[in-house]
């Protein structure tokens, strides 16, 4: 029971979404990761829009009454994590400023040397098929590796990678009628699956090396 507590992998899916699509994807890496066999927390980040600016878009103002049950994003939830995910839509080619403020935020942990060593992968949407995915992952990725963190791409590993034709992670297109496609929805989860993967060796491999000193 002892090894069993000691390979459990803790895995946050941290997100921001405005209308839907990012939420979705953020829920299928959540399934993706407990059929893995690890310990999931949902967070989402807090919103920083006005709701004068909300009201504008009947779409955002419906999900963030859906999501406002799910748990906002502490830096508890990062240090916790062996695993992080994080979703975002593209801004830009960039995350959204929501997502940015929550890493802002991380410079106690990073100073420490808390952020160092964990698995880290991202998900992301745009409103067309080359609104900027492969570049929020991208600046993402720069965020990791100012971490120390051990990024895992999704790669070209599982056959739906090549239907949804991004290693960098997984994307969707968010103004498809109903949100992610069902291949995105399974890309996200295989994300989560390799991450586990990875983790669950990187722990292996940490409990030799202190059978061995």
């Amino acid at each position: 029971m002892r090894d069993l507590i000691r390979d459990a992998v803790h895995f946050s899916v941290i997100h921001y979404s405005a209308t839907g699509t990012v939420y979705r994807l953020a829920l299928a890496a959540r399934e993706g990761a407990e059929k893995a066999g690890a310990e999931v927390r949902l967070r989402r980040v807090r919103e920083l829009a006005s709701p004068e600016a909300m009201a504008r878009n009947p779409q955002w103002m419906a999900h963030s009454a859906t999501v406002k049950e799910v748990p906002v994003a502490t830096l508890e939830d990062l240090e916790w994590a062996d695993v992080v995910l994080f979703g975002s839509p593209t801004r830009y080619g960039m995350i959204s400023a929501q997502l940015r403020e929550y890493i802002n935020s991380t410079g106690p942990l990073w100073q420490a040397g808390n952020l160092a060593n964990k698995v880290y992968g991202g998900f992301t949407s745009a409103a067309t098929a080359h609104g900027g995915h492969e570049s929020t992952l991208l600046s993402l990725a720069a965020v990791f590796h100012h971490w120390g963190g051990i990024m895992v791409p999704s790669g070209y590993r599982s056959p739906v990678r090549f239907q949804v034709g991004n290693p960098n992670g997984t994307s969707g297109v968010g103004t498809r009628e109903g949100g992610p496609s069902p291949a995105e929805m399974e890309a996200a989860g295989y994300q989560a699956q390799r991450a586990v993967e990875v983790a669950l060796a990187l722990k292996a491999g940490r409990r030799a090396q202190e059978a061995v000193a």
